[in-house]
């Protein structure tokens, strides 16, 4: 029998645990070093192959993916053709926009969900779209470019120095969550303003949703969302609503835009686009995924986000990131395990939409718009209930309170979004106030 020396007690590997209940934590299977986490958040399973997907994919997921990908196609489409548009943006400059958030959405989602056998879905910063209107109004393009480029710089070089994580960390989950909770409560507040509007396409979808969910033998044949997406294309065809134009191009034209340096651009864009991808959107995504039961790779998230921001700066797009709704319409139902698969579904179609832009786009604003709204709305509202009894159920409560107040409020300093104000203030009123929540 060979026996085994025990180290000393100096020379063993000691791995202090991230904080419970925070925003960073993430289970590893290695390494690098005797006292630092790794940079690469590793997966825990190896990553999934076709006969995986195969045997793991159903109709809760596959819904889950055309839901996301519904969402992703309509509403924050329908808002970058808007900034574009008014920022004097051409045809071509704006399908090449399009082009490639799909493609940087769908290439993404589909490397990182099947490494990690989560559902990862990236897409593209709705915020950081929003905050160019402004600047498109006395900056030019080539400009704005230079902007996304340097932004997917400083977002690449966050996340691969290591600092991304153990601040996410710091940040308390409910205080996060109530962030969350304030930037979906809209879509929630949709399916009533909608229905309001135009009874004739949201009320059937509404009461589809509650018919599937209230009967389970219907919903296990049929998912809820699914049956509200089918009863609103009927409604939407037998209403005669959907209105599409003749004529325009089918496939996606990538335009080069040069970029342009300039320190105007730089000062004015560059740091509230990179607070926005790490911490609002990423923030957001993966909160909402940590809320689903998954362990998100934080660090990882970041570096991928830098990569395709820089991909998608090539061919004028603003910044990739990790979203919270897209993310909870891939979480919505189904088993922990399996979700992955919703996520693969939608990064196939984003890819296909990729090719395609011009033609979704034109299709998905040819119907109207309570449409989008209330089928948006009802997919989200599990996770809005799941991120209020998060964010108020134990501790940190005032925190998430004011979070929750200072994101709805709109708040905008220094161009930066609403959501980032509310966590910090939110974060430094309970550490001022609730000292005994923050206590090991």
């Amino acid at each position: 029998m060979v026996t085994r020396t025990p180290r000393p007690s100096s020379l063993r590997r000691h791995h202090a645990p991230l904080p419970k209940g925070r925003v960073g934590d993430h289970r590893v299977t290695t390494a690098p070093g005797p006292w630092s986490p790794p940079l690469f958040e590793r997966p825990g399973l190896r990553p999934a192959g076709v006969r995986d997907i195969w045997r793991d994919i159903g109709p809760h997921y596959v819904s889950n993916g055309v839901v996301g990908l519904a969402f992703s196609a309509s509403g924050p489409v329908a808002v970058t053709l808007t900034v574009g548009s008014l920022g004097g943006l051409t045809e071509a400059q704006l399908a090449s926009w399009v082009f490639a958030m799909f493609l940087s959405a769908g290439a993404a989602t589909l490397v990182m969900s099947l490494i990690y056998r989560q559902p990862l879905g990236f897409a593209w910063s709705i915020p950081g779209t929003v905050l160019l209107g402004p600047s498109l109004q006395h900056l030019s393009f080539p400009e704005v470019v230079g902007a996304f480029f340097s932004a997917g710089v400083l977002i690449l070089a966050l996340g691969c120095s290591g600092v991304v994580r153990p601040i996410m960390a710091a940040i308390p989950v409910p205080i996060v969550m109530a962030m969350v909770a304030a930037v979906f409560l809209r879509f929630g507040t949709d399916i009533v303003s909608s229905t309001q509007a135009d009874p004739a396409v949201a009320a059937p979808m509404v009461v589809a949703f509650l018919v599937l969910t209230a009967v389970p033998s219907l919903g296990k044949r049929l998912p809820p969302v699914l049956g509200t997406l089918a009863t609103g294309v009927v409604a939407v065809v037998v209403s005669g609503r959907f209105t599409i134009l003749a004529g325009g191009p089918i496939l996606a034209a990538p335009v080069f835009t040069a970029p342009a340096f300039t320190w105007a651009a730089q000062l004015e864009l560059v740091i509230p686009l990179a607070l926005t991808v790490l911490v609002v959107q990423n923030g957001q995504g993966a909160a909402v995924l940590r809320a689903a039961g998954h362990n998100p790779p934080i660090n990882v998230f970041a570096m991928s986000s830098g990569l395709f921001s820089l991909l998608n700066a090539l061919l004028g797009a603003v910044s990739a990131c990790v979203t919270g709704p897209t993310n909870a319409l891939l979480t919505a139902s189904g088993q922990k395990r399996r979700q992955y698969t919703a996520a693969v579904v939608y990064g196939l179609l984003s890819l296909a939409c990729a090719l395609l832009a011009p033609t979704l786009t034109s299709l998905m604003l040819a119907t109207p718009e309570a449409f989008v709204l209330t089928l948006g709305g009802i997919a989200m509202l599990r996770a809005l209930q799941q991120a209020f009894v998060t964010a108020f159920a134990t501790n940190f409560t005032l925190g998430a309170l004011v979070t929750f107040v200072v994101t709805i409020s709109g708040l905008d300093l220094f161009n930066i979004h609403a959501a980032f104000w509310g966590v910090l203030i939110g974060y430094g009123i309970s550490r001022l106030l609730e000292r005994q929540d923050h206590k090991p």
